[in-house]
């Protein structure tokens, strides 16, 4: 996880990929066949086209780069020293310029071939064209090899770095290599920071996390520091410095008074007064480790002067704790972060903001408008109040008495309707509620009405008795068979509509398939008890009619085609052999000029639509010729026609082809 602050980066690729990767582009987006047939403008666009797409991929690529990279001026000064300490800043600065100036060559680059290009006369010299500016820029690019080799080492770099947020509440333990740093992290945190029994251990910062007070606490644990001058310092060193130097924490300086980390207390004690400078405006806890082995009230004299100059600094307070047995462990804690909680509320009421925030405040004080004394007025009912006691018998009962008497929870049901404000209260235990201007459904109940219903049922007996509708039974008993009649016509209906459906979705049978002949129809009729005489003559007298009618028609064309025969003259009728005679084998002419064959059937056409327009069979068969000569460049395609639309070729080469050997170069 990169550090807060520094968004993730992509991985930079080599020299060699990026080469590959923007030509690769620029074969599969832009097109790919040209011809020397097609016009010059053509060829010029086909080859500026090729040159402009591999400038815009070169530059959008190392514009991704540019922009992923953060820029340290704009960082946190932490972080900015952070970086500068792992990588260089002038390294750094001069990899991502470099960077910048081959863009720019490379834009540079396009735009004089694109222009060279406008004037290119034929395919080759576009070709060659295209292909010098693409060297060109392949060539920048692979000068910057080093650039973006270094570049990705600092991308992973960065992406291990852990997440420190410098404005949050932050504890640094600092100290002499070997001290307890790592193992007091590792207690009080879930990091899990690598703990062993020599020094330099750990090699860069590492981050835990703890909850004190509600409140998220990071714990950085530093690399070991020495007593020996800044410019002397390593990197390692000098990440601990930077932390120091930039983050608002509270600072732990871990001593080993053991001595079994391999320094002496006054080496310990000499770094403390040599990085106190980065203290400053710090709280500070000098945190005496290992008092399973040496406790402070446990030294000697020489020794213990030595630490008691360091205790007597301003601000420094000790706390003693073993990160073996845990002792004491969990009071450094509270106390470094107690110390931090207090110097940070502090510094805000020393700063200006309390300032502008009381500028803004306005306590408003009453002044009396006269010399009379107003005394606050407190109503009677609120002195006399008794108060609640649940020893007292005359208390008021509470709902939750009335619970414990009622059966307790899960068993009392609390009334609802004993706290509605009602005109009478005792509608509060109604039944029915009220519906409509404070009456309810009782309210409208006729209380005689069982005697009205009596004195109806025996005025109904008296009428009954007397015939009063009696008179009325004949009209209802034909009222009751129109009745009877409707209802067999609707279910009628209703039967021929379903039996409807039922045919709709049946197997359609041939109309010959149901045809029955006279006699037989006959015979199933007389079964039946019904005479056939009257239907055997109609259907004898309609046969003879259209016997007739059928004649008359035959006669009329016959009579129409010897008329037509006689007025076509000897220009219009032609032997097969180009004889005059009247053979029954004649062919009568056409539009067209050309001799038809008489036919008697009567949906044939009277003229051969192929041959309109045509002089003779010799004209046909050069027409068809040529029709089957324009199409031979379609069949060849395999196409049914001009509109079949064009399929393209469904596998690229470049993208089953596989690795480009050491071969030529010119599909680019």
């Amino acid at each position: 996880m990169a550090t807060k602050g520094i968004k993730p980066i992509a991985p930079v690729p080599t020299a060699n990929d990026f080469l590959d990767i923007v030509l690769s582009k620029t074969q599969r987006k832009t097109p790919t066949v040209i011809h020397k047939n097609f016009k010059i403008s053509r060829i010029r666009n086909f080859y500026m086209r090729k040159v402009k797409f591999t400038q815009d991929s070169f530059d959008e690529k190392l514009g991704a780069i540019l922009n992923d990279f953060p820029i340290l001026d704009n960082l946190h000064p932490f972080l900015s020293s952070l970086l500068n300490v792992l990588y260089d800043k002038n390294h750094y600065k001069l990899a991502l310029g470099q960077l910048n100036t081959a863009r720019h060559l490379i834009d540079q680059i396009a735009k004089d071939y694109v222009r060279l290009l406008k004037f290119g006369d034929s395919l080759y010299r576009c070709k060659q064209l295209k292909k010098a500016a693409l060297g060109r820029m392949a060539t920048v690019m692979k000068r910057q090899k080093d650039p973006l080799a270094y570049l990705e080492q600092v991308r992973q770099h960065i992406s291990r770095l852990p997440t420190i947020d410098p404005n949050t509440r932050t504890l640094l333990v600092c100290g002499y290599p070997n001290v307890g740093k790592s193992s007091f992290v590792n207690k009080v945190t879930r990091a899990d920071v690598d703990v062993q029994p020599y020094a330099f251990t750990t090699k860069s910062l590492f981050v835990g996390h703890l909850d004190y007070k509600y409140l998220r606490w990071q714990v950085i644990d530093t690399p070991g520091v020495l007593d020996h001058p800044l410019e002397e310092m390593n990197t390692i060193e000098m990440q601990s410095i930077t932390a120091l130097a930039h983050l608002r924490s509270a600072v732990l300086y871990f001593m080993d008074l053991s001595e079994q980390c391999g320094y002496t207390i006054e080496a310990q004690c000499k770094l403390f007064h040599s990085i106190k400078p980065l203290f400053a405006n710090k709280p500070t806890l000098l945190v005496i480790n290992k008092i399973d082995v040496m406790r402070l009230e446990d030294l000697p004299a020489e020794s213990r002067a030595l630490v008691d100059q360091v205790v007597n600094g301003d601000g420094v307070k000790v706390v003693q704790a073993s990160c073996h047995t845990e002792e004491g462990v969990m009071d450094v804690r509270n106390a470094a972060c107690d110390a931090l909680l207090a110097h940070r509320v502090e510094a805000k009421l020393k700063g200006n903001k309390l300032n502008q925030v009381i500028n803004r405040i306005h306590v408003a004080m009453p002044k009396p408008r006269d010399s009379i004394k107003r005394e606050p007025f407190i109503p009677e009912a609120v002195l006399t109040k008794r108060k609640y006691d649940p020893e007292d018998p005359f208390r008021r009962r509470l709902e939750k008495d009335i619970e414990a008497e009622e059966g307790g929870a899960g068993v009392y049901n609390i009334d609802m309707r004993k706290h509605w404000i009602l005109s009478d209260p005792s509608w509060k235990d109604d039944p029915i509620p009220e519906i409509m201007d404070g009456k309810n459904v009782a309210d409208f109940i006729d209380p005689d009405i069982a005697e009205k219903l009596e004195a109806l049922e025996r005025e109904e007996e008296k009428l009954e008795a007397e015939g009063f509708y009696a008179s009325d039974d004949s009209m209802t008993d034909s009222d009751d068979e129109r009745e009877m009649e409707e209802l067999k016509a609707a279910k009628m209906h209703k039967a021929v509509s379903q039996q409807k459906k039922k045919m709709k979705n049946r197997p359609i049978m041939p109309r010959t398939a149901g045809l029955t002949t006279l006699s037989e129809m006959t015979e199933k009729l007389t079964k039946a008890g019904i005479d056939p005489s009257r239907i055997v003559e109609r259907a004898t007298l309609l046969a003879k009619a259209r016997g007739a009618e059928r004649k008359r028609k035959r006669d009329e064309e016959d009579e129409m085609d010897l008329d037509d025969g006689e007025e076509g003259g000897e220009d219009d009728w032609m032997d097969v052999d180009g004889d005059n005679d009247d053979s029954p084998r004649k062919k009568r002419k056409g539009v067209s000029g050309m001799a038809q064959p008489i036919t008697q059937n009567k949906r044939a056409p009277k003229t051969d639509r192929t041959t309109i327009g045509m002089r003779d069979s010799t004209q046909m068969a050069k027409a068809n010729k040529l029709r089957n000569f324009a199409q031979r460049p379609r069949n060849m395609l395999a196409k049914a026609g001009e509109s079949d639309r064009a399929i393209r070729v469904k596998m690229p080469k470049h993208l089953f082809a596989g690795k480009r050997g050491n071969g030529k170069t010119n599909r680019r």
